[in-house]
């Protein structure tokens, strides 16, 4: 575990620990992110980004960004290329949702903070995916006060 009262950072401390858990793993496997690590090692998320730039320097990981972190080089890892860009698919869940019922017409949505921490996203992502939204007809914003379903006859024809 990690020795707090030690003379080595925690993120070197971490890195050390990620460093033996890629060593086994095939090139192009993920990594997990810089809020799985936060989590599990109780850490702020600077000491995360910290361990995860020292891999990422000594050459064993690689990050795309909106994709994730994978073991070994970008030009020779075997990942899939995903094919619907994230913004798409979190905006696809949420008009999914609103199809359901779980999210009625005229009420709110969750806000951009609580879809950055459910999506683990960037806030861009989110604000993308609420702008496609908008755009299709699923939800509109109202100034200081957050984005609603829009009245079902605005819904996009499926």
């Amino acid at each position: 575990m990690l020795d707090y009262d030690g003379d080595t950072h925690i993120y070197l401390q971490i890195a050390e620990i990620l460093r033996q858990r890629v060593s086994g793993l095939a090139s192009g496997h993920p990594v997990p992110s810089e809020a799985d690590i936060q989590q599990e090692f109780g850490v702020a998320r600077t000491t995360a980004r910290r361990a995860v730039h020292v891999l990422r320097e000594e050459g064993l990981i690689y990050t795309v960004q909106g994709e994730g972190t994978f073991v070994g080089g970008p030009d020779e890892a075997p990942r899939k290329q995903r094919k619907v860009p994230l913004y798409q698919q979190i905006a696809t869940d949420i008009a999914e949702q609103i199809k359901e019922g779980r999210f009625l017409p005229r009420r709110s949505i969750p806000g951009e903070s609580a879809l950055v921490e459910q999506y683990d996203v960037a806030r861009e992502t989110v604000r993308r995916a609420m702008a496609l939204l908008r755009e299709q007809g699923w939800i509109y914003t109202v100034a200081q006060r957050g984005s609603y379903v829009s009245p079902k006859e605005s819904w996009p024809q499926a």
